[in-house]
């Protein structure tokens, strides 16, 4: 079921890329990778099920099925109707909504929230997360995750429509006045940043052509997704532990005051 709170313009990345996307991303070993990785880090910080957390920009819906599963009860939002249209089941509580528009007064209050790959696609990455703050109750725990790295901005970035690429310090800075206390922040995709720089100079070289979104989703042949899968399941509790010196993503753990 999905309520409308609000309708927004969508130039994070467009609608018709989301909806074509969809069946690789929901068995892509990145987006299974980080749904299992963030769920990990909310039940760390003790939110539990059956915990009510809000997906905020719910897009393919790969943290939505993880949560389900793991018992939590769920709610996402997403600016595009599209999208929440094609991961809606009658089971489903979802949301349309804009962030950079003001929340509806009524709501419901969260006891924690997912934001994964979110505020790189906003002007305003700390009016963003003020507004994740009030989505939840005080007390609640939420997990962010950014790309990492503003020298690995690519044309990977920009057709997805990234803003920006993050630093640690960086990231803390967006939760500045927010209401959300930044927990701890660490590092995640260690294995994957020589992969990036390689696609970089490539890119840089002037012998990669422009590519589609889809294309770059594209999986190498098998056994490639299995490594994949192994590589993440190794970098898990490391990233997790903060051990991780670099990465391809950061992740913030967050309470609201």
């Amino acid at each position: 079921m999905i309520t409308t709170w609000c309708k927004g313009a969508d130039d994070m990345m467009p609608q018709e890329l989301l909806v074509e996307t969809l069946r690789t991303v929901r068995v892509h070993p990145w987006w299974m990778a980080r749904a299992k990785l963030a769920l990990a880090a909310l039940r760390a910080e003790g939110v539990r099920p059956p915990a009510r957390v809000i997906d905020i920009g719910c897009g393919w819906g790969t943290n939505l099925d993880a949560l389900e599963r793991g018992g939590y009860e769920v709610c996402g939002l997403d600016i595009s109707r599209k999208i929440l249209e094609a991961i809606d089941r009658p089971d489903r509580v979802l949301i349309e909504g804009d962030l950079t528009q003001e929340l509806p007064r009524e709501r419901e209050e969260f006891d924690g929230f997912l934001a994964l790959d979110v505020i790189e696609h906003l002007d305003d990455d700390r009016g963003a997360t003020a507004k994740f703050a009030q989505l939840v109750r005080a007390g609640a725990v939420g997990i962010v995750s950014v790309p990492a790295q503003p020298e690995l901005f690519s044309e990977f970035d920009s057709v997805q429509g990234h803003r920006r690429r993050y630093t640690p310090e960086r990231l803390r800075e967006a939760f500045e006045g927010s209401g959300l206390e930044v927990l701890r922040i660490f590092w995640w995709g260690q294995w994957m940043v020589p992969v990036l720089r390689r696609m970089r100079r490539k890119e840089s070289s002037g012998r990669q052509a422009a590519k589609t979104y889809a294309e770059y989703l594209r999986l190498p042949p098998w056994p490639g997704p299995l490594v994949m899968r192994i590589l993440y399941a190794r970098e898990e509790r490391p990233a997790l532990r903060g051990e991780l010196r670099t990465g391809t993503s950061l992740f913030a753990v967050v309470r609201k005051k």
